[in-house]
């Protein structure tokens, strides 16, 4: 029986004298020639003495790859490409979670990162860093750490950056806009004192990382009934003009290291006619409305 064998791993000289040299000692075994450039060995053996598998993992035993385990094997480069893309997201995922479920203490604990225009850059360019030593580390051990490896191992390569980009991009674009309405969920069966009115803000953020921190302070101001965010950097707040004000929302201190416009604003009838009082009796200097 003649039968050829797709090896991985071969990079020299050496190593086509290795395998040979060991296949050759195989009881069964009649002959055998490695070709390095075309990276095959064709075998020549008693069907009867040795099977086809035995001559396998031989080779396997050398450290050269034959595909004797290759579905195994590839299932676990995808699962250790996807971890790589996970573990520098970890405390992004632990933010999600305490966030969801509430848990003021975390968020007590990520405020002072999130208040850095730079984390989320820096998280991704740990994740990136993760993916490129995964790679080094897969190539040193299987002997290919070269150009030449690189391009035999292109599909490791691609699933491994694949998956990180894949995990930053599903974190910026649906997990942290969905935890920025989650989390701004306002809870309030206090009497409204005023009028619901409600502002737009443009809210000078890096990314929609940090859209879960202005929704959380915002919803920490008394009167605030409703924060929804949209991407990329837009905040519709509604509030109860008897316990807040749009002047007193803009004050908030998280808007000094990421400021916010107005972009527009829904008063109502009550309200607009009061300010309109306000600023009517200011301008004819009336005491008794303004308090001059």
């Amino acid at each position: 029986m003649e039968k050829t064998i797709k090896i991985e791993g071969m990079h020299c000289r050496s190593c086509v004298s290795t395998i040979q040299e060991k296949i050759s000692s195989l009881n069964g075994v009649e002959s055998i020639k490695v070709d390095l450039i075309e990276n095959t060995a064709v075998v020549s053996y008693n069907q009867n003495i040795i099977a086809l598998e035995e001559i396998q993992k031989e080779i396997e035993d050398l450290g050269y790859s034959t595909g004797l385990n290759s579905s195994k094997k590839k299932q676990n480069n995808i699962l250790r490409s996807i971890v790589y893309g996970l573990v520098p997201h970890i405390g992004c995922i632990g933010f999600i979670v305490g966030s969801v479920l509430g848990v003021s203490v975390l968020m007590q604990f990520f405020r002072p990162l999130l208040m850095s225009r730079y984390f989320f850059y820096g998280l991704v360019a740990l994740s990136l860093g993760f993916a490129t030593v995964s790679v080094i580390l897969y190539l040193r051990n299987n002997e290919l750490l070269s150009v030449k490896g690189l391009q035999r191992k292109w599909k490791y390569v691609s699933i491994t950056y694949g998956s990180t980009l894949g995990v930053n991009l599903a974190l910026f674009l649906i997990v942290f806009p969905m935890l920025a309405n989650v989390s701004a969920s306002v809870g309030s069966d206090q009497i409204t004192l005023g009028s619901i009115d409600s502002i737009i803000l443009k809210v000078n953020i890096p990314c929609s990382g940090h859209a879960p921190l202005i929704s959380e302070e915002l919803k920490t101001i008394n009167g605030v009934q409703e924060v929804k965010y949209s991407t990329p950097n837009i905040f519709a707040v509604k509030y109860d003009s008897g316990r807040t004000s749009k002047t007193e929302i803009l004050k908030l201190a998280v808007f000094k290291e990421y400021p916010a416009t107005l972009v527009s604003e829904n008063l109502t009838n009550a309200t607009a006619n009061n300010s309109t009082q306000s600023q009517s009796c200011c301008s004819s200097k009336k005491s008794t409305c303004c308090g001059s």
